[in-house]
């Protein structure tokens, strides 16, 4: 193999992991199973459905909702940002205070925010030791209001929930006019165009 090609793909591989394109498929598999590495697997497949189901959306498919009182693909993706959060702070200890005011961010600040996330959790969790899962607590701080999970519930919750709401944004652009690229294998995680 020439060297340049090797050069090349390192370079493309770095660059991938630095940018929103880390799950343009999915990372490789860990060497072992964990608590930790199953968790962060679970939060890897999100990433790489999230990446594909986000991808190439336009102003009117953000637009777009089922009826009147649905939330619109903007708003579920602000949803998923949230929720997003949620994974990070829990594996760093910290309280989960709510995404805030998100209506500032331009749609890609917002897809690279919770990508960037996403990536964090999924990292953060592969280089963990297996028993700091029972350290991982959800701490919803919301005024003078505190609840506490432990990691059980972030598998049921929270990570379900943006699952589930990432195929509600699969479903919703294809209804736009807009869907998912043919050739996304979330089987394999690849994409195989054409």
């Amino acid at each position: 193999m020439p060297v340049f090609f090797i050069a090349l793909s390192s370079q493309i591989t770095t660059q991938a992991q630095d940018s929103t394109d880390y799950y343009y498929q999915i990372p490789e598999n860990p060497n072992e199973y964990t608590a930790t590495t199953v968790a962060a697997r679970f939060i890897d497949g999100l990433g790489f459905r999230y990446y594909w189901a986000s991808e190439g959306l336009r102003s009117e498919d953000l637009a777009y909702r089922t009826t009147e009182e649905a939330r619109s693909i903007r708003e579920t993706v602000e949803h998923i940002y949230g929720l997003s959060l949620t994974f990070v702070d829990a594996i760093t200890k910290e309280d989960n205070l709510g995404p805030g005011d998100v209506s500032e961010l331009s749609y890609q600040e917002l897809r690279s925010k919770t990508l960037k996330n996403i990536q964090r959790s999924g990292q953060l969790l592969k280089s963990a030791k297996t028993g700091d899962i029972d350290e991982y607590s959800i701490i919803f701080v919301r005024g003078d209001f505190r609840s506490e999970y432990p990691y059980w519930n972030m598998i049921n919750g929270p990570i379900a929930d943006a699952m589930y709401h990432t195929g509600q944004i699969v479903t919703l652009r294809r209804a736009s006019g807009n869907p998912i690229k043919s050739g996304v294998n979330v089987l394999v995680g690849r994409y195989n165009p054409g």
